[in-house]
């Protein structure tokens, strides 16, 4: 019984292997199909049959040890480069991707019998994905200019030196900066830059602007109302799409809020919805008809100048660490019983610390109500924190707007609340 259920892993995994080739030189072959017969170095058959022969040497390794195994890869390594030489030098085409996919697709069948299967089969799945997408990506490349490819740096650097090497913990005497968050949302704020200005460039202003403030909103509707309103001073002839996008990027935010507290305190969304439902419906209303009705004829060739405007970002930070330590002096000097102002002087920087520390004081330390009050509080200050920067920073038509639909919006939420 062992020995059948043995032979039957090693049929699976060869026959894997074989599927791994088969898949790769699929994608090859078509790429070639109207090339004569004869005229291409490899199709679907070599591919497979380079898979299964990496997969047999796998299969071979714990019999014959690795000596074979590796004489094998190294004569199939000679053989593959030297049929790519020759096909390169009667063609005029050096392209090494040829060559450097069969010892892949070996690798891989080799994997697929002493490895992980889910995981090969996984890896094998994204080489043929990234093969199949040669002309997108090297369209992408010659479209590429200096300005993004270095936002891009930068935004990685962020991300990947700088975030890592920070301390995930609070460094300051009253235990109130974490250099680990902050820079996170630093991080996620120039993302969002970065995101809206790759969908604007990938589709028109309109659906650009307006998937970018959709969007937004899930990371940071105060950052996206700050970038919108500096560019609505730009290009004021935008200045109605740009408040529909920061309506939009509100009304996501405080869908988001009452996601929150569905999974952490459903008794505190169930006081909360009444009021935060009817307000995020009017923002989206609201942003759906300003972008419907935009004018088309003005600033239709908009876009961003900077993909990533580091020191609005780093701003944006230092705004967010001073709230931070706004908030926990209040709590220091006036204790728990101060909930509403924390709450209302913390919405005025960042909407989730507030719904996240609250909801979690539900129901044990906190009643459902108490709760309900203080994340409502916090969405009206972001809110007005919001019709603020767009007054300060933006153009007068876009705080206009903004601030109209705000006002509304708060209404709304009030009259539902007074209604249940």
């Amino acid at each position: 019984m062992m020995t059948s259920l043995v032979l039957t892993d090693d049929f699976q995994r060869l026959s894997l292997a074989l599927a791994i080739g088969i898949l790769v030189g699929i994608e090859r072959g078509w790429r070639e199909r109207e090339a004569a017969p004869g005229k291409r170095v490899a199709g679907i058959r070599t591919y497979g049959l380079a898979s299964f022969l990496g997969g047999f040497c796998g299969f071979l390794q714990p019999v014959a040890g690795p000596i074979l195994p590796t004489a094998i890869f190294a004569f199939f390594c000679i053989t593959i480069l030297a049929f790519s030489r020759l096909q390169a030098v009667r063609e005029e085409d050096y392209s090494a991707t040829g060559a450097i996919v069969a010892i892949t697709v070996f690798a891989l069948g080799f994997g697929a019998v002493v490895a992980d299967m889910s995981a090969t089969a996984a890896s094998a799945v994204a080489i043929t994905a990234l093969l199949a997408a040669r002309e997108p990506l090297h369209g992408f490349v010659r479209k590429l200019t200096w300005l993004e490819l270095r936002a891009a740096l930068i935004l990685l650097t962020m991300t990947v030196v700088i975030l890592p090497i920070l301390p995930n913990e609070t460094v300051d005497p009253w235990q109130t900066i974490n250099p680990f968050e902050l820079w996170m949302m630093t991080v996620l704020v120039g993302a969002v830059s970065f995101a809206g200005y790759v969908m604007i460039r990938l589709s028109d202003t309109t659906a650009g602007i307006l998937l970018t403030g959709a969007s937004g909103g899930l990371v940071s509707s105060t950052a996206l109302t700050l970038s919108f309103a500096r560019q609505s001073k730009q290009v004021p002839a935008l200045s109605p799409l740009l408040s529909a996008g920061a309506m939009l990027a509100g009304a996501v935010s405080l869908t988001r809020v009452l996601l929150i507290c569905g999974v952490i305190a459903p008794a505190v969304l169930k006081e909360l919805a009444p009021s935060l439902g009817p307000t995020a419906a009017i923002l989206a209303i609201g942003g759906g008809l300003a972008g419907l009705s935009r004018r088309t004829d003005n600033g239709s060739d908009f876009s961003p100048q900077n993909p990533l405007e580091v020191m609005v970002v780093l701003r944006f930070a230092l705004l967010l660490g001073v709230v931070i330590i706004v908030t926990r002096a209040t709590l220091t000097v006036f204790g728990t019983q101060s909930l509403a102002a924390v709450a209302f002087i913390t919405g005025l920087g960042d909407l989730d610390a507030i719904t996240l520390s609250v909801a979690k004081l539900a129901p044990h330390n906190l009643s459902a109500d108490a709760a309900a009050q203080a994340i409502a509080i916090a969405a009206v200050a972001n809110l007005l924190a919001k019709v603020g920067l767009a007054a300060s920073t933006g153009s007068i038509a876009y705080a206009v707007r903004l601030a109209i639909t705000s006002a509304i919006a708060v209404l709304a939420g009030a009259a539902g609340l007074l209604l249940t």
